[in-house]
């Protein structure tokens, strides 16, 4: 038997990247696996939802269908993100609001729906894809660090908020990894960046949260930073 058989996972920003490769490594564990995005290429083993994370409406509608259809996760792998290098003075009050909304609203809202639902049945893993960014300060990352601090501060305030509850949570905070959104920035010819060969591959990510979600109830991990090494 396979060490998540029979366990529900919900994986968010599964379209691609850390997300895609979460969803095949807790799938390949035996999980049943929810992936949600806002769009969602077809792949028949998962069950997938779409959804806009960042709108509290669609939140409320995506938790309530995931009810109505396998009750309430055991395992919440909040991932979906933006990304986004540019100076401050060159960074607009829109690309702003947006890197905050996806990088801390819409985890927000998704554990608001979701930690008490698990509190109710019992416990869970609520696991949160943060950055190297959520704790270390970078050039043109004002935006995008604004929304990772923030959400790290999210995660501390929930782990105080639900210690004891059965509810696990914990913050994976990788470094550089590997996926399409260093395409528009091409790193390799960006003095001070990683190259591309160098940085983590979604799969190492991916293998971090699939050895969070697989400890003994007794454990907790409550922040776990990788990095290349």
């Amino acid at each position: 038997m396979t060490s998540l058989a029979g366990r529900v996972a919900l994986v968010t920003g599964a379209s691609r990247g850390i997300g895609a490769a979460t969803a095949q490594a807790l799938l390949d564990a035996g999980a049943r696996v929810i992936r949600v995005a806002r769009t969602l290429p077809p792949a028949g083993a998962y069950l997938d939802l779409p959804a806009d994370l960042t709108d509290a409406d669609q939140v409320a509608s995506l938790v309530a269908r995931i009810e109505r259809e396998v009750g309430p996760p055991d395992i919440v792998v909040s991932n979906a993100g933006g990304f986004l290098l540019r100076p401050l003075a060159d960074t607009s009050v829109e690309e702003f609001d947006e890197q905050v909304g996806i990088n801390l609203r819409a985890p927000f809202l998704l554990a608001r729906a979701l930690l008490p639902r698990l509190q109710a049945a019992g416990g869970g893993s609520f696991i949160t894809v943060g950055s190297v960014a959520d704790h270390v300060g970078f050039p043109e990352n004002a935006a995008y660090a604004a929304g990772k601090y923030g959400l790290r501060g999210l995660h501390e305030t929930l782990l105080a908020e639900y210690r004891g509850s059965g509810v696990r949570l914990t913050l994976i905070s990788p470094g550089p990894t590997d996926t399409d959104i260093w395409q528009p920035f091409d790193p390799d010819h960006r003095e001070g960046f990683p190259k591309r060969a160098e940085m983590l591959q979604p799969a190492d990510v991916a293998d971090a949260v699939l050895f969070v979600a697989t400890r003994p109830p007794r454990v907790l991990i409550d922040w776990l930073r990788l990095g290349p090494a």
